[in-house]
């Protein structure tokens, strides 16, 4: 099997392994099996502790021409979900026969990775190109967070993990703080002892109604995802907790939305007769890229050779590029021509997979051309 139909068996076939967060072995074992099959270097790291996973991230090596290097990275984690993925082709199209994800998030690049390198297996490509695959992407980055950068030889990295028209590079991107506050309350009888409790969910309903959510101005956003509590109808909840969050792509806004979360859960709790408990973790933080990125001006000059006019934007959502450039290696997030990603309506076309590999090509030569 050859060229566009090896790149599209490949992507069927990895969306099919099971791998959200957690259980990325079954998936991190294939790739690692078929990357060095094709002669390159490939590694796993310690991260599957630190980052909670299935396995470690893996870093695969295929040498080039040169002594210049670039970098490509995705994860090989999805989102939770029931039951196998089954994938269609509805007329071009690849989406999930059933109600589960499809998993172009991130497999639609992993695919293309490992397609981009099987054409340079036998004739070395101009440039090296390292792949940087990770783990516990969906969970706050933590394999990229485990991942020390100082291993690779590559200056320039692209993530291609943005589900919006190819043509799109993020050069700013949000600081997300996560807000987990557990209320404890002291349950009762609902039906005969009722003032002896104090209800942990009504303390929570509370704080959640004193928080102001959704679109707070153009760059931040809060929102209350969570909330789990109590034991049944018919005792006073003595238990209840809420996930939150803050983004912003002003850091400090992000963090002082942070802050009036959690005067809202003390102030529910105080309402209420309850204790709570609240941990803020930022689970990334934001960036906004210097026009003297070299990784930018080589995403735009490889887009462009490719045919693709390049869009800079920003985004609301947090990627590996977060974590990597927060320990100041250069890299840029570009889109992937995926789209509903998280969702059973997933796709992505046959078609956007080819580009996306045509301008991971357009790259590996500009940089050849750049080194020459």
């Amino acid at each position: 099997m050859e060229g566009d139909a090896r790149l599209c068996e490949t992507f069927v076939r990895l969306c099919e392994i099971r791998s959200p967060t957690g259980e990325e072995r079954e998936v991190a074992d294939t790739i690692l099996a078929e990357l060095r099959a094709l002669g390159l270097e490939a590694s796993e790291d310690e991260a599957a502790g630190p980052a909670r996973a299935g396995a470690g991230n893996i870093l695969a090596r295929l040498p080039g021409r040169s002594d210049r290097w670039v970098m490509f990275c995705a994860h090989i984690d999805t989102v939770p979900h029931a039951g196998l993925v089954e994938v269609v082709n509805d007329e071009g199209v690849y989406r999930s026969h059933g109600e589960t994800i499809l998993g172009a998030d991130n497999k639609a690049a992993v695919a293309v990775f490992m397609e981009l390198v099987a054409r340079h297996a036998k004739e070395p490509p101009p440039v090296g190109i390292e792949l940087l695959l990770t783990v516990a992407e969906e969970q706050g980055l933590r394999g990229a967070k485990a991942f020390d950068p100082s291993v690779l030889r590559s200056r320039c990295g692209f993530v291609l993990d943005h589900a919006s028209a190819i043509g799109e590079v993020i050069v700013t991107s949000p600081t997300q703080q996560q807000v987990v506050a557990d209320f404890a309350g002291v349950e009762a009888h609902a039906g005969i002892r009722p003032e002896d409790g104090s209800n942990a969910i009504a303390a929570a309903a509370s704080a959640i109604a004193r928080m102001d959510l959704g679109r707070l101005d153009e760059t931040t956003t809060a929102n209350v995802g969570v909330i789990e509590g109590g034991t049944a109808g018919n005792v006073v909840p003595g238990r209840c907790r809420i996930v939150a969050e803050a983004r912003s792509l002003d850091a400090d806004r992000a963090a002082a939305v942070a802050a009036e979360l959690t005067e809202a859960c003390a102030w529910g709790a105080s309402e209420h007769g309850c204790d709570v408990d609240v941990r803020v973790e930022e689970l990334f933080r934001g960036y906004e890229l210097e026009g003297s990125s070299p990784s930018l001006a080589l995403a735009e000059a490889g887009l462009r050779r490719a045919g693709v006019e390049p869009r800079r934007t920003s985004t609301g959502g947090g990627s590996d590029a977060n974590a990597l450039i927060a320990t100041g290696f250069d890299c840029v997030l570009l889109a992937n021509g995926t789209e509903a990603n998280h969702t059973p309506d997933e796709s992505v076309s046959a078609r956007n997979l080819e580009t996306m590999l045509e301008v991971c090509e357009a790259i590996v030569a500009e940089a050849g051309a750049a080194e020459g």
